[in-house]
């Protein structure tokens, strides 16, 4: 055993901690973005709460199977949890990508049926050219 070998370990595992906690938060944003909660995640895809908290954190490996079934669930290619991964761009999100993300957890937060609709024309009137 040369003296090399320990540092070539570390190397692949942070990278590896990484890759797991990006896709993690790419899970959050698409839960949070259709107004998803953790709970709810969880039983879709068949995990505890715990499990699927794990999974965002990146505290837990995904396996791919799950992955798969966490993509079904969320209706997104599985290419979506490693977008922006190589250029680190998830690593501070952008203002505009903050803003929505709060924008979708305030909306699902509205009880009232008929105040979310409201929301929902004034946004489409807002965005119509």
């Amino acid at each position: 055993m040369n003296m090399i070998e320990p540092q070539l370990r570390s190397e692949p595992a942070n990278r590896a901690n990484d890759i797991d906690r990006h896709v993690g938060l790419r899970i959050r944003e698409r839960r949070v973005m259709l107004g998803l909660s953790q709970q709810q995640m969880a039983d879709m895809i068949g995990v505890t709460y715990q499990q699927a908290h794990k999974y965002e954190r990146g505290i837990n490996r995904i396996s791919a199977g799950r992955l798969f079934e966490i993509s079904r669930v969320l209706n997104v290619p599985i290419t979506f949890f490693y977008e922006g991964l190589e250029g680190h761009e998830d690593a501070n999100l952008g203002q505009r990508q903050r803003m929505c993300l709060e924008l979708a957890r305030n909306f699902s937060a509205i009880g009232n049926e008929k105040h979310q609709e409201a929301l929902s024309q004034l946004a489409r009137a807002l965005a119509a050219p």
